[in-house]
């Protein structure tokens, strides 16, 4: 506080300006009974002061003051040393995201310097002839290309580094003079498209004859032609084309392993238990349901799916918070079930999106 540093066992209120202390370099003032040093906030205290009396709560004459009431509270208006960090205290594991507050503690300690992981160096490319940008006319046939977008601004989220984003027709060549392109440059390639059964699945084709294929189709929902290989160092992730598939991909696949190579401690998002407010009709495979959870009154967790579920409506995933974990089966699960669920967003105490539910 602004005031004056004193003595706080003295019971005279009356005390003698002896100097002035703001905050900066400590002057040679002292202070004993009988007598104040005028002090700024963030000051040094004065040798012999053990409390700081706002100036709020003084009569100020030119010389000296007189407190309201006295004695004083020892150590009242002061930061002691240590109050923000001990000595010898763990401040910051390894694998911690630096943020707005990890880097006003790294200052604070008095590094210039810390040792961090490399941001991975992503390239996204979208597949499809099919596909323009947005702005240009759109044909009959033709569709706008929405993942290459939403795959930059996920991967930038995740604290990876975009370095390249284009788009790529169904030949294998072109794809493969744009992979030509980026030897040497990147450390992951996000692809979008071309990872199905069609004899134009440009990435499918060409991953076969140039990288090591771990596996091609997943048995969930959405998201089965998944596509996950490595060249060298590089990894590769072939997701699907349609936009819910391709989204609910990168959240379950990529997001963890870009974590995970910067060496977050936690690269998975967490799961909790929620409460279905509608009714969830399971599929043949393990099913990942966008969701509104939102948290009840009592704090318990209630989730209302986004409508209808459908790989390519990716409205479905605007503004929602987690995912629904259904797993296979054929009765359906009623109000009331409980279900894990991936938490993407915080749980909001509000009504669910307009958008939920919506007609097939």
């Amino acid at each position: 506080m602004d005031g004056f540093a004193v003595v706080a066992a003295d019971v005279s209120p009356w005390r003698e300006i002896t100097g002035e202390q703001a905050a900066g370099p400590q002057l040679p003032l002292e202070v004993s009974e009988g007598y104040a040093v005028k002090i700024m906030t963030g000051a040094p205290l004065p040798s012999g002061a053990d409390a700081v009396i706002p100036i709020e709560q003084v009569t100020l004459s030119e010389d000296h003051i007189v407190i309201e009431e006295v004695p004083l509270k020892p150590g009242q208006f002061i930061r002691p040393v240590g109050s923000d960090l001990a000595q010898g205290q763990r401040v910051l594991d390894p694998g911690t995201l630096i943020g707005p507050i990890e880097l006003g503690l790294i200052a604070t300690m008095g590094y210039a310097e810390v040792a961090v992981a490399r941001r991975p160096r992503v390239a996204v490319i979208s597949t499809g002839d099919e596909l323009v940008d947005p702005g240009a006319d759109l044909a009959p046939g033709m569709i706008r290309d929405s993942n290459r977008f939403s795959l930059v601004a996920a991967i930038e989220a995740a604290g990876a580094e975009v370095v390249h984003s284009s788009r790529v027709g169904d030949t294998v060549e072109e794809l493969r003079r744009k992979l030509a392109e980026l030897d040497g440059q990147i450390d992951v390639l996000v692809t979008s498209g071309g990872v199905s059964v069609g004899d134009r699945d440009v990435v499918k084709l060409l991953l076969g004859e140039t990288a090591d294929v771990h596996f091609r189709r997943l048995f969930m929902k959405p998201g089965k032609p998944l596509t996950f290989a490595t060249a060298g160092d590089l990894l590769i992730f072939g997701l699907p084309g349609n936009p819910v598939s391709s989204m609910v991909s990168f959240e379950l696949f990529v997001r963890p392993a870009l974590l995970t190579m910067m060496g977050a401690k936690k690269p998975l998002r967490e799961t909790t238990s929620v409460a279905l407010v509608t009714e969830v009709r399971p599929s043949d495979r393990i099913e990942f349901q966008r969701a509104f959870i939102t948290v009840a009154p009592n704090g318990r967790l209630l989730a209302e799916t986004t409508g209808n579920q459908i790989s390519s409506r990716l409205a479905s995933l605007l503004g929602a918070n987690g995912l629904l974990i259904i797993e296979p089966g054929t009765e359906p699960l009623t109000p009331g079930a409980m279900v894990p669920a991936i938490l993407v967003g915080i749980p909001q105490a509000s009504a669910p999106s307009p958008l939920a539910p919506t007609a097939p």
